[in-house]
């Protein structure tokens, strides 16, 4: 039997997080017979009630299971953290804040059973974003890929499916701060870019700031 795991960082999402639990699981319960699932929480310094919440959610679930850093390390160092304990055969890296849909994994699934390593999600709508949003978004990957030797492409986050071969190789790289969404594109593999609606924030504003994105770039590309 397939697994997959899907890897959740969440920092201060008490509004939403029950919410995220239910979608997610919802659909993997979709998925055929031959899959079974686990969904990882990285709580990542959260001091609302989002540990409190995942505790009572993993009491009852078996297939959930908690990683929660002792302060906030970053979105990045969250996501790294769930990718070392990924027992799955594809691995789905997803925001809590459900502005990337849970409805699009079973099509992610069927794109990586026809033999892609991985399938990233692209956004051809992005609801509820400004226009000074967009372009911040714009202007940091035109900047990213003149710095890069290899192109990262545009309308892209860590929203993926990825196969476990790739999670290995990640992992075994050397970088302590990693920027995945480079590192995914520099590893090679066989990719495609699944294309879907990035909906609104449910709540609390955007916590991944531009000034993050580009530290952790700085810091991959030296």
């Amino acid at each position: 039997m397939k697994k997959v795991s899907v890897v959740i960082p969440a920092y201060y999402e008490e509004e939403v997080i029950k919410k995220c639990y239910d979608r997610i699981k919802e659909n993997l319960e979709k998925l055929n017979d031959s899959y079974s699932y686990e969904m990882i929480f990285v709580n990542d310094g959260s001091k609302d009630k989002t540990l409190e919440i995942l505790e009572e959610i993993a009491n009852l679930d078996k297939n959930v299971k908690i990683i929660s850093f002792s302060r906030n390390f970053g979105h990045q160092a969250a996501v790294t953290a769930g990718l070392k304990y990924v027992t799955g055969d594809a691995i789905v890296i997803i925001d809590a804040d459900l502005q990337d849909p849970p409805e699009v994994i079973p099509e992610m699934i069927k794109e990586w059973e026809k033999g892609y390593d991985v399938v990233y999600g692209k956004r051809k709508v992005r609801k509820g974003e400004t226009a000074f949003k967009l372009l911040t978004a714009k202007a940091f990957y035109s900047t990213l890929n003149k710095l890069s030797n290899i192109e990262i492409p545009q309308n892209t986050g860590d929203f993926r499916l990825v196969d476990k071969k790739v999670v290995d190789v990640i992992n075994e790289l050397p970088e302590h701060n990693k920027f995945l969404r480079g590192l995914f594109s520099w590893v090679g593999f066989n990719q495609y870019a699944y294309e879907y609606e990035r909906q609104e924030r449910l709540a609390r504003k955007n916590k991944i700031s531009f000034k993050e994105n580009v530290e952790a770039c700085i810091r991959w590309n030296n």
